[in-house]
């Protein structure tokens, strides 16, 4: 039998960092992207709301990706404003964009097993936003809570998509790849619930019969407990909840 690979889902700009980690813990990466990630094919909106960055009290970015969709469009970030985002992935994105504690107000959920807009939203003095405006930069798609409990407590709210996501189509190269993973156990590294469901489609997609009992055979390592939520959802019990960022993934795979 092959040895046990770690699965890294994530797109695939996102993953290489990641997958060079994990060899150097002595363990072989497969790079498996869940998620396509695309620029918009026009950025008018997401251009018009950046530049009206000064006049937000709050910009909240939901992923990663959001982070850096934006900042190909900014060439520095306004004194004085406000950023939210709800996991170290992203505090690590806009690291690399120059942007810190040091330098920018961060607003992050305090603890890192519940990194999601419900526990951003807990962090903050949402009276604070009352009649001022705030942003929210996401994909083209995406939950409404964070938007809906900001409006609520009186704020001003815009919401820009900053580009696109998919799930993979079956190919026969990736009909091949899953397959192969699936037949014997793995760790798989799931950081977004949407990515898992899209497994769980594929997978359904790729045999019907014995695909999904295949899945809840392999075990699952995620930094969220909404994606753990999921996982039990769809019949997944083989679940690791490390708490966000990369470093305690990787910690849960030594352990």
């Amino acid at each position: 039998m092959p040895e046990r690979a770690v699965v890294i889902t994530r797109p695939r700009a996102q993953a290489e960092s990641l997958a060079q980690a994990v060899t150097a813990l002595g363990r072989r990466a497969v790079v498996l992207p869940l998620l396509e990630i695309a620029p918009l094919a026009d950025t008018t909106l997401l251009r018009a709301a950046l530049a009206q960055l000064p006049s937000y009290a709050l910009v909240a970015f939901v992923s990663p990706n959001a982070v850096d969709a934006a900042f190909a469009h900014l060439a520095g970030w306004p004194a004085g404003v406000a950023i939210g985002v709800v996991g170290e992935g992203s505090r690590a994105a806009l690291a690399r964009h120059g942007i810190t504690d040091e330098n920018t107000t961060i607003h992050c959920p305090p603890d890192p097993a519940h990194s999601d807009s419900e526990h951003l939203l807990a962090s903050l003095d949402l009276a604070a936003f009352a009649g001022r405006r705030v942003l929210i930069v996401r994909g083209e798609s995406g939950r409404e809570l964070m938007a809906d409990t900001l409006r609520a407590a009186g704020a001003v709210v815009d919401t820009v998509a900053a580009y696109r996501r998919s799930v993979p189509a079956l190919t026969p190269v990736l009909a091949a790849e899953l397959s192969a993973l699936l037949a014997q156990p793995n760790d798989w590294i799931i950081t977004s619930s949407e990515a898992l469901r899209g497994l769980a489609a594929l997978v359904r997609q790729l045999d019907p019969a014995a695909g999904p009992a295949r899945l809840a055979a392999q075990h699952l390592i995620v930094p969220h407990a909404r994606i753990a939520e999921t996982a039990q959802a769809l019949g997944c019990s083989r679940v690791t909840l490390t708490g966000s960022g990369d470093v305690r993934i990787l910690a849960a795979l030594q352990s």
